[in-house]
């Protein structure tokens, strides 16, 4: 068997005790779970499954196509595709019963035709985010009453920022026009951060995403809430002895000021480890932290073991990511959010599931 030279470990039994907790914190709610991005990383079949097992009915996704590949799979559960869709989508929503998020007008259009006015569609306002969404000002263009509209939705655009005012701004526009058009039974706003700025945002149904995954954005509140739920390990797949005065890695960016021991890891930017830990970041062994030295090659990453170069042996992994140092301090270290990080973990990265 041929042992990978990194592993993305994922925690099942975590990632279950994250979707409870935010159906304790919405109970009077839906909980829906955000997969896109292949479950962030994580991979949506299994997610999918494990969550479905749990009592997940409700899902979102980014594209036909994800939607399209859990279809594939498993016939049961609502899909939900947030970018919306093309007209050349439609069989295949048709067919799988995946659930569209409409986003225009041209997109509301397609189901003009009387072989689509029975599907259902989801309907998006935009209320400031002003990326994807109709526009408030449209709504009075819709004839909903020739539509089979199964949700209503919009996106905060600071729900990582508790106390910013916009949120507020968001939700009372979005209660107007919710109120509007009460004929639609079911509402969204929330993402994971958004659940826990009050009640109000809840409506009749939430969609966590990153916090499922073990993401807080430094909020210490949803920190204390959840669990994390990924380790990153790469192997040592060499160990070498290096003379004073000798230069590491691409463009001689590190100098051994003496004598140093080293240790190859098999990861690198190709499997998401970000150039921007070249010289600064930090991997793990046990209770012991290792500097990264040198620049991130594509394949792999070089750490001063010298201090301990007796427990470091060839093959023995390492970690990147563990439950101390979680994601989200990994995404301050390269100047990111912890989506970015875990969405950047290339397929090259062996998922395993405990």
């Amino acid at each position: 068997m041929i042992n990978s030279g990194a592993l993305l470990e994922i925690k099942i039994n975590n990632l279950i005790y994250n979707y409870k907790i935010f159906s304790k914190l919405a109970k009077n709610s839906i909980t829906a779970a955000t997969i896109k991005a292949n479950a962030y990383g994580l991979g949506d079949l299994k997610i999918f499954k494990t969550l479905f097992d749990k009592g997940c009915r409700n899902f979102f996704v980014a594209t036909t196509e994800e939607a399209l590949k859990i279809k594939e799979r498993y016939t049961y559960g609502k899909i939900y595709v947030l970018n919306g869709i093309n007209e050349k989508e439609i069989g295949y929503i048709r067919n799988k019963k995946i659930i569209p998020v409409i986003n225009s007008l041209e997109n509301l259009n397609l189901f003009d035709h009387k072989e689509n006015k029975k599907l259902e569609i989801a309907i998006h306002i935009d209320t400031g985010i002003n990326r994807l969404g109709i526009n408030e000002d449209d709504i009075p263009k819709i004839n909903f009453d020739k539509y089979n509209i199964d949700l209503l939705i919009s996106h905060l655009a600071s729900a990582d920022e508790i106390n910013n005012k916009y949120n507020q701004i968001q939700q009372k526009k979005f209660e107007k026009i919710s109120k509007k058009l009460n004929f639609i039974k079911n509402k969204s706003l929330s993402n994971s951060l958004g659940t826990l700025i009050n009640n109000k945002f809840h409506y009749t149904m939430i969609r966590p995403g990153i916090a499922l995954y073990g993401g807080y954005y430094n909020n210490l509140k949803l920190k204390k809430l959840i669990k994390p739920v990924v380790k990153l390990k790469a192997k040592v797949i060499q160990i070498k002895k290096l003379k004073k005065n000798q230069f590491v890695g691409y463009n001689q960016t590190f100098k051994t000021s003496k004598i140093t021991t080293i240790a190859l890891l098999g990861i690198g930017y190709a499997d998401g480890i970000s150039r921007k830990l070249s010289n600064k970041g930090k991997v793990y062994y046990k209770d012991k932290s290792f500097n990264i030295i040198g620049r991130v090659s594509m394949d792999t990453i070089t750490i001063d073991i010298t201090k301990h170069k007796n427990i470091i042996k060839k093959d023995v992994y390492m970690e990147i990511i563990n439950y101390k140092n979680d994601i989200e301090k990994l995404a301050k270290q390269c100047e990111t959010i912890s989506n970015e990080i875990l969405t950047s973990i290339s397929n090259r990265v062996k998922r395993i599931y405990v």
